[in-house]
């Protein structure tokens, strides 16, 4: 059961996140253009909403040129299902705005009051989430009879999965820095500076640095970090070094056609691909007496996996943070529910109370391996759907900001 958090305390912590609007955003007043997707307009209004939003949902770097990026890709999207007559419906969009609030272990109610104290309106959270609702299904419109998946397909993916190989379902987090190699010159340049990095990088924060100065990479604005990605999407060569790294550690120099590239291992976790019964959880709980949800989300930010919260833990009473292993069967009712809807290194807010906001992680899983079960090969085809319709989205929307009109007033 989600527990409520006091959201009229968490105000306060809220404000912590709420900075002084970009001058250039006010020039003309909220509602005047701040610039134009072919003859669409993106007012200063909805930029300064959408750095209020993303600063309370993470605070990425370089936070405005993200929000800017994001509200042109939403244009695009909006603009194509527009085009193809795509609509979003008042219920499917009222799912997903909910969907989303969960991911926060919250109802929609505490979410909007929660990102209405830091001066994000309904409207605007609901413009974001139907963005990406219609782009889903424009995606699927134009690329829905191209993901088709043979049963010969299923049954080499399910062979995969079974095979022992140990990388089976394996999903890794990482960072890159890509540094240009397209001719002699910078080949040989990049290697010594791939080198030098790769010798003296000791922490995440020193690679992100790193990346933001001279990486080439779309990621370079997040600090070259990447969001999780399965093994199986990495050439083997890649692969197999990734899976050599510690968390923390760093690739030695990785030699591609145009450019050298160093990457440096986060996390890794095991997906889904086979159905197995957990028999025992590990994970975290770190605690905040009387602390906020605004405060927990905070927490959050400086951790991606469990053993990052030993660093956030590091000089306070041992009893804030607690990591433990236990059998499914002696979990209580209310963290064994909590738990039950998180993958490895996700996070819920739902043990909380007005007394203390609670960060929960799940560290992983120990499974049950004589418990094969039957093979869901209809999960197994969704899975494979959805990866063929991220690859397409991503060059989908790629077509569409090369072909359109993007100026200022």
């Amino acid at each position: 059961m989600i527990r409520r958090v006091g959201l009229a305390v968490a105000a306060a912590a809220i404000l912590v996140l709420t900075g002084a609007d970009d001058g250039r955003a006010q020039q003309g007043g909220p509602f005047a253009p701040r610039l134009y997707v072919n003859d669409t307009a993106v007012t200063n209004y909805e930029f300064n909403q959408r750095v209020q939003f993303l600063r309370l949902l993470g605070n990425p770097p370089r936070i405005e040129k993200v929000a800017l990026d994001g509200l042109i890709d939403d244009r695009l999207r909006m603009d194509e299902a527009k085009r193809l007559g795509v609509s979003v419906s008042d219920e499917a969009l009222q799912e997903g705005m909910e969907e989303f609030a969960a991911r926060g272990s919250l109802d929609l109610d505490q979410f909007v009051a929660l990102i209405g104290q830091a001066g994000v309106s309904k409207e605007s959270f609901r413009d974001f989430v139907k963005a990406g609702l219609a782009w889903r299904e424009v995606v699927r419109t134009r690329y829905g009879p191209r993901t088709q998946v043979t049963d010969a397909e299923i049954d080499r993916a399910v062979q995969s999965a079974a095979s022992g190989s140990g990388t089976a379902g394996t999903q890794v987090l990482l960072s890159e820095i890509v540094l240009r190699a397209d001719t002699p010159d910078y080949r040989r340049d990049a290697m010594a500076l791939a080198r030098q990095l790769s010798d003296s990088i000791d922490s995440a924060g020193a690679f992100a640095a790193a990346a933001r100065k001279y990486s080439v990479s779309r990621s370079r604005d997040q600090g070259g970090r990447m969001g999780w990605m399965p093994l199986s999407k990495l050439p083997p060569a890649i692969a197999g070094q990734v899976l050599a790294l510690g968390p923390g550690k760093v690739s030695a120099p990785i030699e591609m056609d145009n450019a050298i590239v160093l990457f440096q291992l986060r996390s890794v976790r095991e997906g889904k691909a086979a159905s197995q019964k957990a028999l025992a959880v590990d994970y975290a709980i770190f605690t905040i007496p009387g602390g906020t949800l605004a405060e927990a989300m905070k927490v959050r930010m400086q951790a991606d996996t469990c053993d990052d919260l030993y660093g956030v833990a590091r000089g306070l009473p041992p009893e804030r943070l607690l990591r433990e292993t236990r059998p499914v069967a002696d979990l209580p009712p209310d963290l064994a529910q909590e738990l039950a809807k998180l993958d490895d290194n996700e996070v819920s807010y739902g043990l909380s109370t007005p007394a203390a906001a609670e960060v929960l992680m799940l560290c992983g899983r120990t499974p049950d391996l004589e418990d094969r079960g039957g093979i869901d090969r209809e999960a197994v085809r969704r899975q494979l759907v959805g990866q063929r319709l991220a690859g397409y989205a991503d060059s989908y929307l790629a077509e569409l900001k090369a072909d359109a009109i993007i100026r200022e007033p």
